[in-house]
């Protein structure tokens, strides 16, 4: 709650920053810093001997021993009137309180005085703030003063409070009184008191005199106790929250008690009752008012013992501050958290985070987020679960918990833990206590054997060193996890940790010196009030109180037992006395009754001992609770169930509760909770929805487990049923004088049952005043549109619309805007109604509306739908429709998905457009996860059906058919029925009538709806399929065909698509049936459906029809084949022909014939591929009968034989055959390659020669121009044709073509500017042909030309120039004083100048050298008598004007006898030796060794490339060797090229040979 502090808060001595709640406190913080009041008053306090003065002059507390003083003071008296301290004012009331200022205060007042007058003459902004910073920031420093203050007041009030106990005692006493309020339903209300007392007394809360147990109904009921201040928050009051409430409060003083009572109203105002908290008036921040909001929630959440959870959710504050931090706090269980290693807290300024770092079962419980500013405080609790972490041994029990540290003292610290609630296989044998020091990580055992007591003292404690504790369950399986660790505790007397914490008292600023004066010891008394606290098998626990004569020191105590029956007493501590009151015996006998008692000791002696306590017998006296009775399980949500149950009965230390659920029919039992709850109802979460579940409850403590409670009667999951949420939306459709009809929309939230009916209210609105409300309708109106009659014209009016479910009626809606009640009288139509979107998807929707109630002056006669999206300006309404829709719904197309839409529509008339309806609610265009689509089926009986399955199906849903969006008129057409998730209408005789959109709207769902178009074409198409199922006919993959196998086998077959095993087939031939048999051979596999028929061979009796006619149940079906005339013929004649070749390929047989092949290089291979081939097997090729090729002893079974034809020409066409034989058979495949054949053969080879031509090129000879190409391989046969200008050439002595190996040329001599154009050359191959093309024109043929001009040059000149025609030896050898006559040939135009040379010295003719030159062609060199002078180097020079050329030859002389007769040779034309003709045959005895073209000097007139070509061919060299001249001394010639001897004959036949060839040149 929120709201202005009362002024008996403010001044009460007790009040303090807890007031009531941590809101309070809040609200104290903001109101001490606030600039907005004055400091004008003091507070009074006296308490518990601290006197507080004040200078208001207030009333004093009544404990204060001091008289009152008349005028203020700051000073803090003790009770014998000594200065002790001062104090300050704390709070500062209101200014009419105010009596006086401080120094501060007045200079404040003072500036604000100056402030205001500076702010009434100046208007400057910078100045104003710059007043108001220096102003808050006064008035925090002060209030950080206050603060600190008031802590050091409240210390000496505290320290005042320990040093005199006694003085203070005083039975509880109410301050302040919880009044009583009333309150609207599902509003909150707080009831709040003031408690004085000491010691503090102890405050109880009851209702109707039943104590309030907030753990009991969570959420409900939250007590706060802070500073003697208490208050009781009832969370949204219902009925069942009107009664008597009374607050109790006692001490060891007395008791009092104060009662108020809380009355709870429906409500039937006009405020929005839904508001959480009710606002009784804004505490605003310099003037502002905040409003929060908590949305982006966490929910119910599931975790296991070990995990990271993190809670969040998301805080709108409005208006936002720039680093505004309101207080944002987390509870469990209404207890508040604080940041530790398992809990961290984070505000990022708009999102509230808690993270359970490490989850174990204590973080289990409703967690509450609470959000607080100045002006309130929202919350938002959600239920975190946490199952345990799984077994590292299966079936071994879950995890104690909530352990913790008891009694801890230097001997024993007494560890206390709940039992888990999963037991694991075997029920719970005891439990183990481990033990760890702080500081280190090595756990100790504690005990020996289980513990079955949820309680253990644990010994063997170092006293002075912290402890942390841990427990784990054991049972026949295994040991469990260990639980949490406990909180560090030391192990020491609480009066040794009292003292290490101890509080000094405070400076006063004066010290006291006295002189003590010697006492006496006094023995101290007896203990008081000695007792058993607790007493288990394993130890017993005694507490009493301090003797009231125990002198000045301290005592101690001594503990004696004894057993019962016997006077020995026996003392127990015999070494250490104890100090604090509270004593632990271990090693008792179990069984045995003891009494106990205590004595006092100190300096003085010991005092006598206390009473003894009454008998106890050692043993557990905390009995196991007995069994819950009856458990009542409740439906509350879709996944949850309230579980109420009886407590048990004469339970002592109760812990609390385990709830399990179990599946009916599973046997299986889950925990619903793992941390004990120790109301006796609860919720169980996490259920699946629309299962069956039972429960049962046990009740846990200190000793265990109790038995299970009787299982709860079965429960389905589902959600329960409320009241519906308000409508809203009210419009007026339509108005007349007296009446207007409204329409409205739908609530959100219908409470889980459908909405029977609404009721409308009305009230007139009299100049703004709105006055009572009235009842339109006193009977429920199921429709959303209701017309409010008996209104007076001109009035004023608002209404409010109730909707009713079976649980009852909910609250109004809120007010309606502000109608006038005037007749409308316009033209065009009142607004379309009832908005409602269907069938969303990604990317349609569909639309349905009312008509407009009001039809203006003419019928409506369509409607307008507009779209925009969700975001967009008012400007973005589009038209859906261009051409008016006469129904009252359209499919809306063409969306984005994942895009926000809202929908209007617009009726028409013939007036116009009218009024627009409301807008839809946004949409998304999405296809929700699940979404189906309505099928048509038709069943094996023909039915026609529409089936629609819903996936998120609730128990309350129901599947709404429709046709055109409005229910069925005529029920006989057709039969709905639905079972489960699923729906379907069945067409009982389906026609015409029955064309229409046909929808599905599933209610209680999140819009699940579909529909289906049933055309006039898909009405025709779904009674063919209707028909086809009540007549059914076995469908076919294949109707009945016919094939030949291998053997010319016949083969009858067709494939049924589907047939059962009892499916039958009967064969039929020209109405006759056949059965199986030598002839016919039947098959019918079921598992394919293939059925098939066989015969060997076909005769002429076989000629007819065939039928197979195939029955299955009641469908039948049946496939001919006619087999007459031709057809038949031609059938039997394969039949034959695949027999004979079956026989045939049982021997070497081909499997390809011959045939042949062509390759890149024009060759030519006939080929044929060969199968079941022995090594015994020959093949024989033949040619026109002409056996050609044999292929024996083949080295493969499969194969192909080959035969080369490299240059193929006419004489290669014939017919060739292959044989194959062996003695198997023989097999013969032939080609004929002749006319056609032949033709065909060489067109393809003819193609392959043109395609591998070169492009047409142009080159220049010293005779003309030519073009030419070269081809891959040339054949005789190809036909080529020349073409110029695309016209065939005619040719001529100018004009010629010819082939030079593989080059073809088109010459053209002498060329001229006639002959420039476009060449081409086309290629012959039978087909399209090939055409090469060449532009002999422009700078091609000017650069041709002048090429060919120059070629002709150099041609005439290497033609006239002058040359050695005939060669000369290059080694003459020859005996001394023989004669040696050498003769060669000379040309050249003109006749050449001759100079001989002998050793580059130019010689003449004389008697012993001759030297002739005749004819102009022959030149001679003659020695009559070879001596030694004649050796060396001749040389022949010949030159004229068009050059010079030389020829050289060696001379050697050898010794030897002189013939008588006389050698001459002479050299022909290409450079040959020869005897001369003179010489006799007979004598011609030289041997020549071979023979070279002589050698010539280059001439200056020949062309480079011609010297290059000369130079390749190079010049023959000859050595001629003469011997002696007689018939057995032949002369010789050597050769340096040859090693082969040549004789004369041979000679003689070169030069033969060489004049042929001249001669065929020339």
């Amino acid at each position: 709650m929120s709201g202005s502090i009362p002024f008996y808060q403010k001044h009460h001595r007790h009040y303090d920053r807890s007031y009531r709640s941590t809101e309070a406190e809040s609200k104290m913080r903001h109101y001490q810093s606030s600039s907005r009041y004055s400091a004008g008053t003091s507070l009074s306090t006296a308490s518990r001997g601290l006197k507080v003065s004040s200078h208001l002059g207030l009333e004093e507390n009544r404990l204060s021993p001091l008289p009152k003083r008349s005028k203020p003071s700051y000073l803090a008296l003790d009770k014998e009137n000594q200065i002790i301290g001062y104090v300050v004012p704390i709070f500062r009331g209101s200014q009419e309180f105010a009596t006086g200022l401080s120094d501060t205060e007045e200079a404040r007042v003072r500036d604000t005085a100056a402030y205001m007058a500076r702010r009434d003459l100046f208007t400057s902004g910078l100045e104003m703030e710059r007043s108001e910073v220096i102003s808050r920031k006064e008035a925090m420093r002060e209030s950080a003063e206050r603060i600190s203050l008031n802590k050091r007041i409240h210390e000496h009030e505290e320290h005042f409070k320990r040093m005199n106990e006694d003085s203070l005692m005083h039975a509880p006493e109410f301050v302040i009184k919880p009044r009583s309020h009333t309150v609207w339903e599902k509003q909150c209300v707080r009831l709040h008191c003031t408690v004085s007392g000491w010691p503090d007394p102890r405050v109880i809360w009851y209702k109707n005199n039943v104590a309030i147990d907030p753990l009991a109904n969570p959420g409900k009921f939250k007590l706060e106790s802070r500073y003697n201040v208490h208050s009781l928050e009832i969370n949204k009051c219902d009925f069942d929250d009107t009664a008597q409430y009374r607050v109790s409060a006692m001490n060891s003083q007395g008791e009092q008690s104060a009662i108020a009572s809380v009355v709870v109203k429906r409500f039937k105002g006009e405020i929005d009752e839904t508001l959480p908290v009710p606002r009784l008036g804004p505490v605003s921040e310099y003037g502002i008012t905040f409003q929060i909001h908590i949305v982006d929630t966490f929910g119910v959440s599931f975790g296991r013992e070990g995990e990271t959870m993190s809670l969040g959710c998301t805080v709108i504050i409005y208006p936002a501050l720039h680093r505004y931090q309101p207080e944002v706090q987390w509870y469990r269980d209404d207890v508040l958290l604080s940041p530790s290693k398992w809990t961290h807290m984070h505000w990022s300024g708009d999102r509230a985070t808690l993270t359970l770092t490490h989850l174990n079962k204590e973080d289990e419980g409703l967690y509450t987020l609470r959000v607080a500013t100045k002006s309130g405080y929202e919350t938002y609790s959600a239920y975190v679960f946490v199952k345990d972490a799984d077994a590292e041994v299966e079936g071994a029990p879950g995890a104690p918990l909530d352990v913790r540290c008891l009694d801890a003292n230097k001997d024993y610290i007494i560890v206390t833990w709940k039992q888990p609630a999963v037991e694991g296989g075997n029920a719970i044998l005891g439990y183990f206590v481990d033990r760890c020091e702080v500081g280190t990580t090595h756990w100790v055992q504690c005990n020996d054997t289980p513990v079955k007591f949820a309680r253990f003292p644990v010994t063997g404690l170092v006293e002075g060193r912290s402890y942390i504790f841990r427990v784990r369950a054991v049972n026949k399986t295994g040991i469990s996890h260990p639980s949490r660790v406990s909180e560090p505790v030391a192990a020491m007397d609480p009066a040794d940790r009292a003292r290490m914490r101890g509080t000094s008292a405070p400076w006063t600023g004066q010290i006291i010196v006295t002189e003590e004066e010697p006492a006496e010891g006094v023995v101290p008394g007896r203990p008081r009030e000695l007792q058993v606290t607790e007493a288990t098998k394993n130890y017993v626990v005694l507490s009493w109180k301090p003797p009231g004569e125990k002198g000045l020191e301290g005592v101690m105590y001594y503990v004696e037992k004894c057993v019962s029956g016997t006077d020995t007493w026996q003392r127990v501590n015999t070494e250490i006395p104890v100090k604090s009151p509270r004593f632990a015996l271990f090693d008792l006998a179990e069984g045995k009754s003891y009494l106990f008692r205590v004595r006092c000791c100190n300096s003085a002696g010991v005092g006598e001992p206390s009473e003894p306590t009454e008998a106890i017998t050692v043993g557990d006296k905390l009995d196991i609770p007995s069994a819950p009775g009856k458990v009542v399980p409740t439906r509350n949500t879709d996944t949850s169930v309230v579980v109420s149950w009886e407590a048990s009965k004469d339970v002592k230390d109760l812990v609390g509760y385990y709830i399990e659920c179990s599946i009916v029919g599973s046997d299986v039992w889950e925990p619903c909770n793992n941390k004990p709850v120790r109301a006796t109802r609860f919720i169980c979460h996490g259920l699946i929805t629309g299962e069956q579940y039972v429960f049962r409850v046990r009740a846990v403590n200190a000793a265990g487990l109790s038995q299970f409670s009787p299982v709860s009667e079965p429960v389905e999951v589902k959600a329960a049923i409320a009241s519906p949420a308000p409508p809203y939306g009210i419009t007026v459709l339509e108005c007349v004088r007296d009446a207007m009809v409204l329409s409205w929309k739908q609530p959100t939230f219908i409470g889980g049952a459908d909405i029977t009916g609404y009721f409308v209210d009305y009230r007139e609105v009299v100049d703004g005043v709105p006055g009572k409300w009235h009842e339109a309708n006193v009977k429920a109106v199921s429709e959303r549109a209701y017309r409010v009659s008996e209104l007076r014209e001109n009035r004023k009016y608002q209404f409010q619309v109730r909707a009713a479910n079976m649980a009852g009626v909910g609250i109004p809606s809120m007010p309606s805007n502000t109608f006038l009640c005037e007749e409308w009288t316009i033209a065009v139509p009142g607004p379309p109604h009832d908005l409602q979107v269907l069938e969303v998807r990604s990317d349609s929707l569909v639309l349905l509306w009312k008509p407009p109630v009001y039809q203006g002056r003419d019928p409506v006669n369509g409607f307008y739908v507009d779209i925009k999206e969700g975001d967009a300006p008012e400007e973005a309404w589009r038209g859906v429709n261009t051409k008016a829709a006469e129904k009252t719904y359209l499919k809306v197309k063409d969306l984005k998905e994942g895009q926000t839409y809202v929908l209007r529509v617009r009726a028409q008339n013939k007036a116009g457009v009218g009024k627009i309806s409301d807008v839809t609610e946004p949409v998304v265009a999405l296809t929700k996860p699940g979404t189906k689509e309505i099928v048509v089926e038709v069943d094996d009986n023909g039915v026609i059906s529409l089936n629609f399955e819903c996936s998120n199906l609730t128990p309350d849903s129901k599947f709404m058919w429709s046709k055109d969006y409005e229910e069925f008129t005529d029920s006989s057409r057709l039969t709905i029925e639905t079972k489960g998730n699923k729906s379907k209408t069945v067409f009982n005789s389906p026609g015409e009538e029955d064309i229409g959109v046909y929808s599905c709207l599933v209610t209680h769902t999140d819009g699940a709806s579909s529909s289906y178009t049933l055309s006039e074409e898909e009405l025709k198409r779904l009674l063919e399929v209707s028909h086809d199922h009540k007549f059914p006919i076995i469908p076919l993959k294949s109707d009945l065909a016919v094939e030949l196998q291998e053997k010319g086998r016949v083969r009858f077959w067709l494939q049924a698509a589907q047939m059962s095993a009892n499916g039958k087939v009967d064969y039929v031939f020209n109405d006759n049936v056949l059965s199986q048999g030598d002839k016919y051979k039947m098959n019918f596999d079921k598992n394919t459906g293939v059925i098939e028929m066989f015969m060997e061979s076909l005769t002429p009796q076989d000629e007819g029809t065939y039928t197979f006619q195939l029955n299955d149940g009641k469908a039948t079906n049946q496939s001919s084949l006619v087999l007459i005339g031709d057809v038949f013929k031609q059938l039997q004649k394969e039949s034959e022909f695949q027999r004979k070749e079956w026989f045939r390929k049982q021997g070497p047989h081909f499997i390809e014939g011959l045939s042949w092949e062509v390759t890149p290089d024009c060759c030519v291979i006939l080929k044929c591929k060969v199968g079941n081939i022995k090594k015994e097997t020959s093949a024989l090729w033949h040619k026109d009968g002409h056996q050609i090729k044999a292929d024996e002893h083949l080295g493969f079974t499969e194969g192909v034989l080959k035969l080369e034809i490299a240059q193929i020409s006419r004489k290669d066409a014939g017919v060739y055959e292959v044989v194959l034989k062996d003695e198997r058979g023989k097999d013969t495949s032939t080609l004929n390659l002749t006319d056609q054949g032949f033709k065909e053969l060489m067109n393809e080879v003819f193609s392959f020669i043109a395609n591998s031509s070169t492009p047409l090129k142009i080159t220049s000879t010293d005779e003309g121009i030519r073009l030419y190409t070269f081809v891959s391989t040339y054949n005789d046969l190809l036909q080529v044709t020349w073409h110029y200008k695309d016209s065939a050439i005619s040719f001529s002595d100018r004009i010629k073509s010819g082939v030079v190996g593989e080059q073809l040329w088109l010459q053209i001599t002498e060329p001229t500017e006639k002959d420039m154009g476009k060449y081409a050359i086309e290629f012959y191959d039978g087909k399209g042909g090939l055409r090469r093309t060449v532009e002999l024109s422009g700078q091609a043929f000017d650069d041709a030309f002048a090429e060919f001009q120059r070629l002709k040059a150099a041609a005439t000149a290497e033609r006239n120039r002058a040359r050695v025609a005939g060669g000369l030896p290059d080694v003459v050898t020859i005996q001394e004083g023989k004669a040696l006559n050498l003769t060669c040939n000379i040309s050249g135009n003109p006749v050449p100048e001759v100079t001989w040379l002998k050793n580059d010295r130019e010689i003449t003719s004389d008697e012993h050298c001759i030297l002739k030159f005749e004819s102009g062609k022959f030149a001679s060199f003659t020695i009559t008598g070879v001596n030694t002078s004649d050796s060396g180097k001749y040389s022949i020079l010949v030159k004229n004007k068009f050059g010079t050329e030389s020829g050289d030859f060696t001379l050697e002389i050898t010794e030897g006898t002189p013939d008588l007769g006389v050698t001459s040779y002479w050299t022909d034309a290409e450079g040959n030796v020869v005897f001369n003709p003179n010489t006799p045959e007979d004598k011609m005895k030289t041997s020549v060794t071979g023979m070279k073209t002589p050698k010539r000097k280059e001439s200056v007139a020949r062309d480079p490339a011609k010297k290059m070509e000369d130079k390749k061919e190079g010049s023959s060299s000859r050595r001629l060797e003469t011997g002696k001249m007689s018939d057995d001394a032949p002369a010789e010639t050597k050769s340096s090229k040859s090693d082969r001897p040549m004789d004369a004959k041979e000679i003689l036949l070169e030069k033969s040979s060489s004049a042929e060839t001249e001669a065929k040149t020339a």
